[in-house]
């Protein structure tokens, strides 16, 4: 087994990435050392273990795109259920904390849940990430079957879908089959620079309710 460190003993910079061998023990042990925090962020894959501290805008971009799924869903009186933060794990195969959990399809099978079993449970209909350091890839989710990852980057949004045993960048969300997320997070991102977060989500709100 290789040797640990705690989170506690690392001090990282604002966007840095550490990775490091390690096994699965490993990974739980640094995991749970955290306690009730989650900064840094750990990620396990192929017996390699990622630390990761977001940079400010990571959480604020994160929270913003969470917004405009949830204003989406609101508009079209959709029900849904939504996990920030979450760690999704399956033992000896993998281990990860997405930005935002939605379950959409399946928000029946969230509701009221303290515990999610990964290996028995429906998975999250869609994942957010926030990716300014290269951290994640969308088939970091392939072991849970995550239908729809979006990865969001300097570049703009990234849509993949799970398609067998691979995930496909796709131009459309299969939960927003008729919206232009792209046009739609680059004008809200323009309020929110110029406004603030407040101003924009009510603009949107008022956008898709025809008012």
């Amino acid at each position: 087994m290789y040797a640990v460190i705690s989170p506690q003993d690392i001090q990282l910079p604002p966007g840095t990435v550490v990775r490091m061998p390690g096994t699965w023990e490993d990974y739980c042990k640094l995991r749970d050392s955290r306690g009730d925090g989650s900064i840094p962020r750990i990620k396990y894959r192929n017996g390699e273990i990622l630390l990761m501290s977001p940079l400010p805008r990571h959480g604020r971009e994160a929270h913003l795109l969470a917004r405009i799924v949830e204003t989406l869903l609101d508009s079209e009186t959709r029900n849904y259920e939504a996990f920030t933060p979450i760690t999704m794990d399956i033992p000896e195969e993998g281990g990860i904390e997405p930005d935002y959990c939605f379950y959409i399809d399946n928000w029946k099978a969230a509701v009221g849940k303290d515990r999610i079993n990964w290996q028995i449970d429906p998975p999250p209909d869609l994942v957010i990430e926030i990716d300014v350091t290269s951290y994640t890839a969308a088939e970091d989710f392939l072991p849970y079957k995550v239908p729809e990852v979006w990865l969001f980057k300097k570049s703009g949004l990234s849509i993949y879908g799970l398609s067998g045993d691979s995930y496909q960048q796709q131009s459309f969300s299969k939960y927003f089959p008729n919206v232009n997320l792209s046009e739609i997070i680059n004008r809200v991102l323009k309020v929110v620079s110029e406004q603030g977060t407040g101003v924009a989500i009510r603009s949107l709100r008022e956008d898709l309710s025809g008012s």
